[in-house]
């Protein structure tokens, strides 16, 4: 008998998509007899390797309009998918499934889309859920036991090996602690604690400390690295722009400590078990925090919180409020 075939449509953020990896083993602990693949932007073959749980792994894109639409689900089509999971809210993301003429199309009946599902769920109140939550709710939905509320990332010996050997090529000691430092965040500014202070919580760190600094980001972040770096007293390793998914992985698997916005490389390292202290603005950290220990948020309250503005439109003080002393004694404990 051929094995059902069951496809799981990732979030397109990559903060969300490990928050809902838990999804994956519970649909494979329900359905241990299906072949489970997954889909989503190009970079989930980083996050979500085939092994034992996922078969699969399929990059799409839904930013072609009405046209790409149709040639991502002739590109699915092939594969006979019998069930489709929406991790996904909008309406694009069920229609491709529709296209790519999957008989069961499951998910949250939201964003106008509750005619093209087979089976729905209400969509739940967002307020105080966490997003991880948002997605248990959703298998809790479809009868599906959700299993542990918590999301684990693993990297191979061969990774760890290959990501020592990058930073002691950059310059870094094996066996100094490692401070990483993650000034960016994707969504917008208004999740950014300034550059300017992120120097100087890395010159607390070279003052007060034994541990060297490094700094990631995504492409197009360079800027604000290169900003954080010449604000620092020593020269940071810095590899801004120049890792895969898997590749930053490896290299924050190193840390001692990891220092964030509200951003999808926070929940990286909170998954990966390294120590994460994120400072939070305009979100909030019993929606995105992170949940696994060790880990601390610092935020300041403001009147207009919780605003979830990419940019702040008056003088941004839930960021500007928190200070670098503050974190610095917040991540030190971590050493």
């Amino acid at each position: 008998m051929t094995a059902m075939k069951f496809l799981v449509r990732m979030p397109n953020w990559v903060g969300d998509a490990v928050l809902a990896l838990p999804v994956l083993d519970a649909l494979r602990r329900a359905r241990p007899d299906a072949e489970l693949w997954v889909a989503g932007r190009p970079w989930v073959r980083d996050l979500v390797q085939p092994d034992g749980v996922v078969r699969g792994v399929l990059p799409v894109r839904e930013d072609g309009g009405f046209k790409g639409l149709r040639a991502a689900a002739a590109d699915l089509r092939p594969q006979a998918f019998q069930t489709g999971l929406l991790l996904t809210n909008s309406f694009a993301s069920a229609l491709l499934l529709a296209l790519a003429r999957i008989p069961e199309r499951w998910g949250y009946a939201r964003d106008w889309r509750r005619l093209l599902l087979t089976r729905r769920v209400p969509a739940p109140r967002t307020e105080g859920l966490h997003q991880i939550d948002y997605y248990r709710h959703l298998l809790s939905g479809l009868a599906i036991d959700p299993g542990p509320r918590l999301a684990r990332l693993e990297i191979s010996a061969g990774e760890r090996r290959a990501a020592v050997a990058r930073l002691e090529g950059a310059g870094w000691p094996a066996g100094r602690p490692l401070v990483i430092l993650s000034p960016g965040a994707s969504y917008g500014p208004a999740k950014r604690w300034p550059g300017s202070r992120f120097a100087e919580l890395g010159r607390l760190f070279e003052s007060k400390t034994e541990a060297g600094i490094a700094l990631v980001g995504a492409p197009g972040e360079e800027p604000l690295a290169a900003a954080v770096a010449g604000g620092l007293s020593r020269p940071p390793l810095d590899f801004t722009g120049q890792t895969t998914l898997r590749e930053l992985m490896g290299i924050v698997s190193q840390a001692r400590v990891f220092i964030t916005n509200d951003s999808g490389p926070m929940h990286l390292a909170n998954a990966l078990g390294v120590a994460v202290v994120a400072v939070f603005g305009p979100t909030d950290p019993v929606a995105t925090g992170p949940l696994r220990p060790p880990a601390a948020v610092v935020k300041k309250d403001a009147p207009c919180w919780p605003c979830l503005y990419r940019t702040c439109p008056y003088d941004h003080r839930c960021m500007l409020r928190v200070g670098a002393e503050e974190v610095f004694d917040a991540a030190r404990r971590y050493l």
